[in-house]
This record gives structure tokens, C-alpha cells and sequence, in this order.
């Protein structure tokens, strides 16, 4: 929410992540383009700085991750579409992205599974005063795919905005081996 931010950074409430001073306004970052799920998107990201160490930082908004060129419900829906057993080629040809662009999103994901898993149960744990975690899901990507979701529903649940959205889609039936 723009609107909050800015509150948030005239009131002295957000704080730098490097070294915990104290986050001021110092204009905004380069207008850029992000693929969302049906649109292109234009945005103009809020630029901070730090009033301790000095150092300038770019607010996203929470739609959008560290340099990606597509919005976190494209990317979390690739993920998923992999946790359930499809490749690059598929879920590229479902989301409409270069297969090259999903294959980066599956290897960068497929080096830090069991961190995610680990960070995202934590904070389920920490979202919900009695939280119900999620069961084995069948594979380390499954398990951590499934512990982002729980917490999207914890985080929806706690801070009262309702379900958080997460884009999923069906896959196709897999073909069996062709005989001859």
C-alpha cells in the first residue's frame, strides 16, 4: 500500500535492513515493467535512504520480487506447477514465458528448497497462535511449496485481509508411455 509507506517513511517507522537506522524518503526508482498473470504492469518503486549508514533502497511492493520481470503469482504459480510434476516446457507454455525465463525461476527455487521450507514453517508457526502445519507433501519441493501456502493463509487469517491470493492452475493428464 503506497499509502502507508509513505506514512510508514514520514513517521520514522521503517527501519534499514542493514544496520536497523532509521528509513527517510529519497525519491523513487526507474519506472519499470513487470508481467503479471493477464497484464503488463508499470511501476515506479519508492526509493529510501538510510539517515545511519546512507545507504539507498528500493520499496517494492510485496507483488514484486528482487529483480524479476514477473510478478510473484507468475512465479509462485510455476513453482507449483513443478511441485505437482510438471517441466520447464509446460509450465512455460502455461504461463506464456520463455522457457529459459521458467527454467531460471525453477533452478534459483531448486537450490534453496529446504531453507524455504524451514524459513516458511517458522513463520507459520509464529503467524498462528496454534498452527497447523503442513504434513509431508510427497517431495522437498511439495513440502515447501506447501509451507509458503500456509502461510498465506496464516498471514491472511491474522491480519485480517481475507485470502491471500495465489494463482494455481490445472496441468494437463500426463500421457502414458506410448506403445510401438
Amino acid at each position: 500500500d503506497p499509502v502507508a509507506v509513505e506514512q510508514r517513511l514520514g513517521s520514522g517507522r521503517l527501519a534499514c535492513p542493514g544496520c536497523s537506522g532509521v528509513l527517510a524518503g529519497w525519491g523513487s526508482a526507474r519506472r519499470r515493467q513487470v508481467r503479471d498473470t493477464d497484464a503488463v504492469l508499470w511501476i515506479v518503486p519508492r526509493r529510501a535512504r538510510c539517515t545511519g549508514c546512507r545507504v539507498t533502497h528500493v520499496l517494492l511492493p510485496v507483488v514484486l520480487l528482487v529483480r524479476r520481470a514477473d510478478t510473484a503469482a507468475v512465479i509462485g504459480a510455476g513453482l507449483t506447477a513443478k511441485a505437482t510434476g510438471a517441466g520447464h516446457r509446460l509450465i512455460a507454455a502455461l504461463l506464456g514465458r520463455p522457457p529459459e525465463t521458467v527454467r531460471g525461476w525453477l533452478r534459483r527455487f531448486a537450490g534453496r528448497v529446504e531453507a524455504v521450507r524451514a524459513v516458511f514453517t517458522g513463520w507459520c508457526r509464529d503467524l498462528t497462535p496454534d498452527p497447523v502445519l503442513p504434513g509431508p507433501a510427497g517431495s522437498a519441493w511439495a513440502d515447501a511449496i506447501a509451507a509458503v501456502l500456509a502461510v498465506a493463509a496464516a498471514m491472511g487469517a491474522r491480519f485480517s485481509v481475507g485470502e491471500v491470493p495465489v494463482v494455481l492452475f490445472d496441468l494437463p493428464a500426463k500421457e502414458g508411455p506410448k506403445n510401438g
